[in-house]
């Protein structure tokens, strides 16, 4: 039992010793491999995020597919830039190093419309210049993970309220109306106080339904 605890704990650890390459693209330039991808995911629109740059030295001896990030390349922050493309628009981000991981950078952005946006990837490593264009997943747009659909229940009910007191005040008009029709020779201290009865009322039940809400 003792044997399985330690084994299983040997698969818990492994993976990491490796960093995670989900929904990363990779290619590589002279003798280097270069893998992006972005710090979030799922990315969607509206949303701060990053990508991630990992550079690290190729293995001749195996394809690049079968290669994972390891032994990374540092000190790349001040050589190397993405420019982050979205259709006619460009934005120049520069690298901010992993103070953990040699070899990881990150280009933070906040990307506002879902897409596919194009990351090329500028500059040099040591004297191979780069020229690289690559490409993260697609941006999702926020709705995507939105649940439920947002509302603002506040000034849903700031409007019924102010629909309701619309109506009681066309009422009084109304009300007011008829009584100067029929009292027009009534004394106006009458009419007067009566419409202040009236006011105190529709006061009143506006307080209430305020307090209720």
């Amino acid at each position: 039992m003792l044997v399985f605890k330690k084994n299983l704990l040997l698969l818990l650890l492994i993976p990491s010793l490796t960093v995670p390459a989900f929904g990363h693209t990779v290619d590589s330039v002279g003798e280097y491999r270069l893998e992006i991808g972005w710090m979030n995911e799922p990315v969607v629109s509206g949303e701060t995020n990053g990508i991630e740059l990992f550079v690290s030295n190729l293995n001749p001896e195996l394809a690049l597919e079968d290669q994972s990030f390891k032994d990374g390349v540092g000190g790349l922050q001040r050589s190397l830039k993405v420019q982050l493309v979205f259709q006619d628009q460009k934005i120049m981000l520069p690298l901010t190093a992993d103070h953990n991981i040699p070899g990881k950078y990150y280009v933070f952005v906040n990307p506002t419309v879902s897409g596919y946006y194009q990351a090329n990837i500028l500059g040099n490593i040591g004297e191979t210049n780069v020229s690289l264009s690559m490409h993260p997943p697609k941006v999702e747009e926020r709705s995507y993970i939105e649940f439920p659909e947002p509302s603002d229940l506040t000034l849903t009910q700031l409007i019924d309220g102010h629909t309701a007191l619309l109506g009681d005040v066309n009422s009084l008009k109304d009300s007011i109306a008829k009584l100067e029709n029929k009292n027009q020779e009534s004394d106006m201290g009458y009419v007067a106080a009566v419409l202040g009865i009236i006011g105190i009322a529709i006061a009143i039940a506006a307080l209430t339904k305020a307090r209720k809400n």
